[in-house]
């Protein structure tokens, strides 16, 4: 019966422990404690362990409870692990406390605990090692579970559902080099007040507190803290750190913000800062006050507009030490460059690139000029031009509904310009904080969007107003060919159709106003882009040759005595000749440099195409209200006529009506 139940023990034993022997000594034993047969139940923890034990293993049991006291007896534990108790719901109070050598806790893939209780870490002073992770039903941790643990280097706590920051401002620790991650706790919401104050009474290395579910970072979170490094990397919702929230902080040198959804950084941290890392922060497109940074190496930006802001910065001399004007200053390279440069070099990434370079919207102040003039000229000429053609008691023939077209047109244009210099003058010399909010938003996809429909409208009206002068020439004698009103319509509307879906495609991310700061489609990365921009480049060629063609073959009419043309006929067609060659003329640098860019060979710059956008893209905008109306003595009649009806020029008007008379 003795050697009956001395079986069945051994049995019992062999089944819920493994003894595995260190080779140092037969008296150092690591010891695991599994259920090995699914028909065995372990449901706590063996109470003839032995107390030579010095690694501890509670592996896949049944245990729900792990109870104050339960390895108190193993005082030369130096590791303990807690893996894959599907059943463990709870550590209880004491539960770790008073094991004088235990160095390292483990607590991973126990799916069912839910808490950690009261003084569970307690009078362990050589414990250096605490890890809690992927517990994710874990939502509470008793404030007094971390206590006077002086030699705590390591703390994790992640991949668990704390639903609230738990408490580590008594742990006390006073280990060099202390390493604080928690990190994927997608409940936690909020870092608090002291949340890391008497945490560890030297230099923490690093804190991070990645990938978790922080909105917010309360005043004073970090009072009490000296860090080196941290990291609040992947907290997505995270929007807003409280400008206190560093008081009585100090030593920080490295911040990580990436992948997170802040807009500004408080100012009292930026001072000492050596790195700052802000990737993928899409969110952060103002940086702070630039004197600020007085002591930054390195920064790794979300945009390149950004990094133009530290080409050229400069240290506040308030902050120089007086030991700078020591003749061996300079022998001390770090010193000096921290406490004495009056510039300093800043690495930053990611650079410029040749579609955005470190200047304003109008580079040079030429230009900033030029536009206002452009684009005033255009407002005003095209704006009285339509007033005029619509306004007067004149018949509407088909050329003057044409030219209410290509007025309006040009009116568009003049409305892009005035945007673009409007948006350069309060951005000038700081562009690089306004880029972001000003290519990405609304308003630049709307001016991209203008200047298109504009420019490919004017063109397509152009050729139209040539086609119907070259008809009517060449069949001046066949009333029946005779180019009706109705007829305009219809290819006018034919015409808003194109330039509006013309202007539309970058919009749906078919090339991108977004590329450049003066808002043209100049993406031409993918191959729809390349398609889109050469096939709109391609027809204004054609467009061009068309017009071309139409008044060689109308000079070819004029000058053929059988055809008789009307007089009044042939005089429009010389004035048009003037207005659309002219037009053409300004407008031929735009396809032999666009084209080549958008085969990716460019023959000239983006600064130097800023040029190009003044000087020849809309001079024609600005010139065709002279060249079409204001020259034109029955334009300037109607023009005076119209403006006695408002009291104006009624001595001009009359002479009009007068010389009308007689001529009746």
């Amino acid at each position: 019966m003795m050697m009956m139940m001395m079986m069945m023990m051994w049995r019992s034993v062999t089944v819920l422990m493994m003894i595995v022997v260190n080779n140092r000594s037969a008296a150092e034993t690591s010891l695991t404690i599994r259920t090995v047969r699914p028909c065995e139940r372990l449901t706590e923890i063996p109470s003839n362990i032995s107390s030579n034990t010095r690694c501890l293993e509670v592996m896949q049991t049944q245990i729900r409870v792990f109870p104050s006291g339960a390895v108190t007896s193993l005082q030369l534990l130096r590791k303990l692990t807690i893996l894959e108790n599907e059943m463990l719901e709870s550590i209880g109070e004491f539960a770790f406390a008073n094991l004088p050598r235990l160095s390292d806790i483990i607590i991973s893939e126990n799916i069912a605990l839910e808490s950690i209780g009261a003084y569970a870490f307690f009078n362990l002073p050589e414990l250096s090692e605490i890890t809690i992770t992927k517990s994710k039903h874990l939502t509470s941790i008793h404030p007094d579970a971390f206590r006077d643990i002086v030699k705590l280097q390591y703390l994790t706590i992640s991949n668990t559902g704390l639903l609230f920051f738990p408490d580590f401002t008594k742990i006390h620790s006073a280990a060099p080099d202390f390493l604080f991650d928690l990190q994927e706790n997608n409940h936690i919401a909020r870092v608090p007040s002291n949340a890391f104050r008497g945490l560890c009474t030297q230099t923490i290395m690093e804190i991070r507190l990645t990938r978790n579910g922080i909105k917010e970072v309360a005043s004073d979170a970090f009072n009490g803290t000296k860090m080196h490094r941290l990291s609040l990397r992947g907290n997505q919702q995270l929007t807003h750190i409280n400008p206190n929230a560093f008081v009585g902080s100090s030593e920080l040198v490295v911040l990580d913000i990436c992948h997170t959804n802040l807009s500004s950084l408080p100012d009292s941290i930026l001072g000492g800062l050596r790195t700052l890392i802000a990737e993928s922060t899409e969110q952060l497109k103002e940086l702070p006050s630039l004197h600020l940074f007085t002591k930054l190496h390195q920064a790794r930006l979300t945009y390149p507009s950004h990094c133009c802001a530290f080409q050229n910065i400069h240290r506040n001399r308030s902050r120089w030490n007086p030991l700078c004007s020591q003749p061996k200053a300079q022998d001390n390279f770090n010193f000096f460059r921290d406490h004495c440069l009056n510039s300093t070099s800043i690495t930053c990434s990611p650079m410029p690139d040749e579609f955005n370079p470190c200047e304003d919207i109008m580079s040079y102040v030429p230009l900033r000029v030029l536009i206002w003039i452009i684009s005033v000229l255009a407002l005003l000429g095209n704006g009285v031009v339509l007033l005029v053609l619509l306004g007067s008691i004149s018949k509407l023939t088909v050329p003057r509904f044409l030219m209410c077209h290509l007025a309006f047109a040009d009116l568009c244009m003049g409305v892009y310009l005035a945007v673009i210099a409007t948006v350069d003058m309060p951005t000038r010399g700081e562009y690089y904080n306004h880029a972001i909010d000003w290519q990405m938003g609304l308003g630049c996809r709307a001016a991209g969007f203008i200047t298109v429909f504009a420019s490919e409208l004017s063109v397509f009206t152009l050729t139209a107003i040539t086609l119907e002068r070259w008809h009517t020439i060449t069949n001046a004698l066949r009333l029946d060919r005779k180019i009706r009103l109705r007829h305009a319509c219809i290819v006018m509307t034919a015409g808003w159709i194109f330039s509006s879906l013309a202007a539309l495609l970058p919009t749906v991310r078919v090339s991108s106003y977004s590329k450049v700061s003066i808002c043209l489609p100049m993406d031409v990365e993918s191959p729809e882009a390349q398609v889109y921009v050469v096939s709109l480049l391609l027809l204004n060629i054609l467009a061009f040759f068309c017009v071309c063609g139409c008044y060689m073959s109308i000079y070819l009419t004029v000058r053929n005595p059988s055809s008789m043309p009307a007089h009044a006929d042939t005089r429009v067609a010389k004035r048009m000749a003037v207005l659309i060659f002219t037009d053409f003329i300004c407008m031929a640098p735009i396809p032999f440099f666009a084209i080549s860019a958008a085969l990716k060979r460019p023959l000239i710059t983006v600064s130097e195409s800023k040029l190009l956008l003044v000087l020849f893209y809309p001079i024609n905008s600005c010139s065709n209200p002279f060249l079409y109306a204001f020259f034109n003595r029955t334009f300037r009649r109607d023009f005076f006529l119209l403006a006695a009806h408002f009291g104006l020029f009624k001595t001009r008007a009359q002479i009009y009506r007068t010389e009308s008379s007689s001529c009746q």
